[in-house]
């Protein structure tokens, strides 16, 4: 256990329910979330879905396989990726949102963006969710739109700027680091109206491999149960990278750390290969 931590319950795990719209989503059971890149550059699928066909398909599937959430990117936050206004987020997103609404009237759709005109955007073409990597320190208006929309908001630990967000930082202890960052953050939000968060400790932006590791050993402690938890550590390099292999070569170890994780309370997972986790979760579900 953690010095100074408080004892969590294991036997019954918090009930967590957000409002997506008027529309009450029950977390008791884990979520999936299927990730839908809108961008020619992402790491791993750049290109392969930034087309209206190719989107509306690749959705069809991700929900086929088992996703019950869309997670929308507009824009690649890989290192070294390409940097984009917020005009050209939206024109990148298009008609894609309400298409897919269109289409898939029962799906959740969460937009990946750290912009404010682009979360009003999403809002009004019928998302569910926002989802900023940043955390609010990229633009100064993100908590209030978050606010104005009731939209549930995901809170993501992340370095303080866009140019740094990737900078490998060692923790003295980094499950205190990010618990520190998701009280203030939380605090800040619920100050400002928005009582719908989602908590994700941020896997892939500058932490060590060991403190990602290290963070995976103890999510149960990440944010003290207070709020859902959303672990995205899908094609993440602190899993492939040690093991010699690449982000499309690393599905078993995936799966077993998403046992790990949903065995200590997670409630999203974000994924790219949504059957197999839909796997997991069907094992995960069994056992318990």
């Amino acid at each position: 256990m953690l010095p100074n931590s408080p004892t969590l319950p294991h036997s019954d795990s918090p009930t967590y329910s957000i409002n997506c719209n008027g529309r009450l989503v029950q977390l008791d059971t884990p979520k999936i979330m299927g990730i839908l890149n809108l961008t020619p550059d992402s790491f791993s699928d750049g290109g392969k879905f930034n087309t209206e066909k190719a989107a509306l398909e690749h959705a069809e599937k991700l929900l086929k396989d088992g996703a019950e959430i869309l997670d929308i990117g507009p824009q690649s936050t890989r290192p070294n990726a390409e940097f984009l206004s917020a005009e050209e987020e939206i024109k990148r997103i298009g008609n894609i949102i309400s298409l897919i609404k269109k289409e898939f009237p029962e799906s959740l759709i969460s937009l990946d963006t750290f912009y404010a005109a682009t979360a009003k955007f999403g809002f009004n073409e019928g998302i569910d969710l926002i989802n900023d990597i940043s955390g609010g320190q990229y633009d100064a208006e993100m908590f209030d739109t978050a606010a104005q929309t009731k939209l549930p908001y995901i809170l993501m630990h992340v370095n303080p700027s866009y140019d740094t967000m990737h900078d490998k930082i060692r923790f003295e202890d980094i499950t205190l680091e990010v618990n520190r960052y998701f009280s203030q953050k939380t605090k800040e939000l619920l100050e400002k109206g928005v009582n719908d968060i989602i908590l994700d400790p941020g896997f892939g932006f500058g932490k060590t491999v060991e403190d990602q590791m290290k963070m995976i050993h103890e999510v149960e402690y990440l944010g003290f149960g207070r709020f859902p938890l959303l672990i995205g550590i899908s094609r993440k390099s602190f899993i492939y990278k040690p093991l010699g292999k690449s982000s499309l070569d690393i599905n078993e170890e995936t799966q077993k750390l998403h046992m790990k994780v949903l065995e200590q309370g997670a409630k999203i997972l974000r994924v790219h290969e949504v059957a197999e986790a839909k796997e997991t979760l069907t094992h995960f579900l069994r056992k318990k």
